[in-house]
C-alpha cells in the first residue's frame, strides 16, 4: 500500500476540526501512487481525498500546485479542487507532513485504454494546456533534460546489472538528446505525469484528471509526448500506432500543434521515455529496506526507448496532418 505516514482517528479529527467538513464518518489508505500518502476521506459533507506529501514533493513547490489545481478547477477543467479550511488555507500539517484535502471525482482509470479514450485524453490535455495559459506562477522542470545526465550518474555503474548494455545505451542516447533538445517552442502549465492512472473516464469521456504533483512550465508538445509513452505502448514495448494517432487527432482538434512542434516530436518522445526510464532506474536501484512500494520497472522504458530510436517522423507515432 502507498501509504507512508499512518495516520490516527485522533489525529485526522483534530485536522478536520479546522475545517467545515462536517463529522468525520471514515477514511482508507488509498494503494495505488508511489509518491504521497493518500486516503479517502469520508466526512457529513461529502467525500475527498486526503493527501499528506512524501518522497519527491518539495514543500515550497506545494503554493504551485496548489493553486494551480484551483486555477484550473475554476477553468472549468475537470480536477480536483483544494479545499479552504476556515482560516483560507488549503495546506496544513497532519502527522508532521505538509497536508491537504481536494474534492473527490467520479469515474475509473484504465489499464487498457482504447483509440478513443486516447483520443478524448488528447482533447483533455489540450484543454488543461488552454486552461493554464494565464496560470501566473511558474514552476521550472527540475527532471527535463539538464537533469538527466546526473540522474543517470546515480545509477550508471550498476546500470547493467539491470540489463546488459543499459548503461551504453544510455549514454548515447544523452548525447543525442542533450545535442538534439528542441527551444522555443512553445509552452506554458503541463501535467509532465498524465499516466492512465492519472485519467477517469465515466463511458468514453474524461471525467477527471488528478495528481498534478509534477506539474511544471515547459513545452507544450513535451506533455504530449509523455503521454504517448504512457498511453500508446504495451509493457512489452509494442507501439499502438492508431492509439497514437488517435491521441494526436485529439490535442490537435482543441489546440493546433505548430510545424515545430510536430517536427520535435521524435527527439519529445524520445526524451520523454528517458525522463521515466532514468527516475525507475534510480528507484529500481535504491529500494529502501522494509518499503511497501514495488518499484517501477525501468526496462518498460527502456523496451520504448527502442522503438524512438528507429522514429524519425511524426508520422512514426500515427501523426496524419
Amino acid at each position: 500500500m502507498a501509504v507512508y505516514t499512518d495516520v490516527s482517528d485522533e489525529a485526522l479529527r483534530a485536522f478536520l476540526s479546522e475545517y467545515d467538513l462536517g463529522e468525520l464518518v471514515s477514511y482508507k489508505g488509498i494503494a495505488e501512487g508511489v509518491e504521497n500518502s493518500n486516503f479517502f476521506l469520508q466526512t457529513g459533507t461529502g467525500t475527498y481525498i486526503l493527501t499528506l506529501y512524501e518522497k519527491r514533493v518539495s514543500e515550497a513547490d506545494l503554493p504551485f500546485f496548489i493553486n494551480l489545481m484551483g486555477h484550473l478547477a475554476r477553468a472549468g477543467l475537470a480536477c480536483p479542487l483544494p479545499v479552504r479550511n476556515r482560516a483560507g488555507t488549503a495546506l496544513g500539517r497532519l502527522c508532521g507532513r505538509p497536508a491537504a484535502i481536494v474534492t473527490f471525482l467520479k469515474g475509473v482509470s484504465l489499464s487498457h485504454p482504447s483509440a478513443e479514450h486516447c483520443r478524448a485524453l488528447g482533447a483533455a490535455l489540450a484543454g488543461l494546456h488552454a486552461a493554464g495559459r494565464d496560470f501566473p506562477m511558474v514552476r521550472e522542470n527540475n527532471l527535463s533534460v539538464a537533469a538527466w545526465r546526473p540522474l543517470f550518474a546515480q545509477a550508471e555503474a550498476q546500470a547493467d546489472t539491470v540489463a546488459p548494455g543499459l548503461a551504453a545505451r544510455t549514454r548515447a542516447d544523452l548525447d543525442l538528446l542533450e545535442a538534439a533538445w528542441p527551444q522555443g517552442l512553445p509552452s506554458g502549465v503541463i501535467h509532465a505525469d498524465l499516466f492512465t492512472d492519472n485519467v477517469f473516464f465515466i463511458g468514453d469521456a474524461v471525467s477527471g484528471l488528478i495528481d498534478f504533483y509534477f506539474a511544471c512550465t515547459d513545452a507544450f508538445a513535451y506533455d504530449l509526448a509523455i503521454s504517448l509513452n504512457a498511453w500508446c505502448f504495451d509493457a512489452d514495448g509494442t507501439f499502438h500506432r492508431n492509439k497514437a494517432g488517435a491521441m494526436i487527432a485529439g490535442y490537435d482538434a482543441v489546440r493546433k500543434l505548430e510545424p515545430a512542434e510536430i517536427a520535435a516530436l521524435p527527439v519529445l518522445a524520445r526524451g520523454a521515455a528517458m525522463r521515466f526510464m532514468l527516475t525507475r532506474l534510480v528507484d529500481w536501484l535504491n529500494v529502501p529496506p522494509g518499503a511497501l512500494v514495488q518499484p517501477k520497472d525501468p526496462l518498460e522504458y527502456d523496451r520504448r526507448l527502442s522503438f524512438h530510436r528507429k522514429a524519425t517522423d511524426a508520422r512514426d507515432y500515427g501523426w496524419e496532418g
